[in-house]
């Protein structure tokens, strides 16, 4: 027997206690029969199925299982074909598992899923002497009505989200410009500061321009607040002077 393999004694029919190897194996021929078992970890893929969700929705999933036979003689003697015993309680779980699921969980709770999975599978299997050690969801293929319908619901979400951070930052910034009005309502200067820091960057930035500045205090000796500004309308904006009669 190879390090991986074990062999299965029936001695006139009866099975042995033990499970002998690796190495030499010595039988009594003919009264012994053997049945050898690996004790190597399987990987099988379970072929696509037709899955129904709980919202409705009709798809096709498949997984990948990994197993080993941990006890060869409950192997052997418990079912007549191990490996296609774990098969079909692997398709039939992986159906009722995601039968009772949503779509979106199916989609984002995928590690859930497969821990789930393989609890079901490895009770099944316990009786066998066979251990599941992980299931994998592999592929869920979706029709193509529900891709375009999960494309339109994501692209909702991200303007969704695109119109909460602009009005978010909206709020933010008139709470700002309420802040400031204040400041320079209580602090004059405040606001002389703020005219000539424009001027300089007027100055930087067009060099054509040409900027008469005028003082705050003979807006004031007008009876014009410092805080107001006129803006004075363009010869197109004022309005056409009536004939006269």
């Amino acid at each position: 027997m190879r390090e991986y393999e074990r062999a299965v004694v029936f001695r006139l029919g009866r099975v042995l206690k033990k499970a002998k190897g690796p190495g030499v194996v010595f039988i009594l021929w003919p009264i012994d029969k053997i049945v050898k078992v690996s004790l190597r970890v399987v990987t099988w893929e379970v072929p696509p199925q037709d899955v129904i969700t709980r919202d409705n929705v009709s798809l096709k999933v498949n997984a990948v299982v990994y197993f080993r036979v941990v006890s060869a003689i409950q192997a052997v003697v418990e079912v007549e074909n191990f490996r296609f015993a774990v098969e079909q309680a692997a398709q039939t779980g992986l159906r009722t598992v995601l039968g009772e699921v949503d779509l979106d969980d199916l989609l984002s709770q995928r590690e859930t899923l497969n821990a789930k999975l393989q609890a079901i599978l490895d009770e099944h299997t316990e009786s066998w002497g066979v251990k599941v050690d992980r299931v994998n969801v592999k592929q869920v293929d979706l029709p193509q009505e529900m891709q375009r319908a999960i494309a339109a619901q994501a692209e909702a979400e991200r303007e969704r989200r695109a119109k909460i951070i602009a009005a978010e930052g909206e709020f933010q910034a008139s709470t700002r410009l309420a802040e400031a009005a204040a400041v320079l309502n209580r602090e004059p200067i405040a606001l002389t500061l703020r005219y000539l820091q424009t001027l300089v960057e007027i100055g930087v930035e067009k060099n054509t321009t040409v900027v008469f500045p005028l003082p705050l205090e003979f807006l004031g000796m007008l009876g014009v607040k410092p805080g107001t500004f006129a803006t004075a309308a363009s010869p197109a904006d004022k309005p056409a002077a009536s004939p006269s009669t």
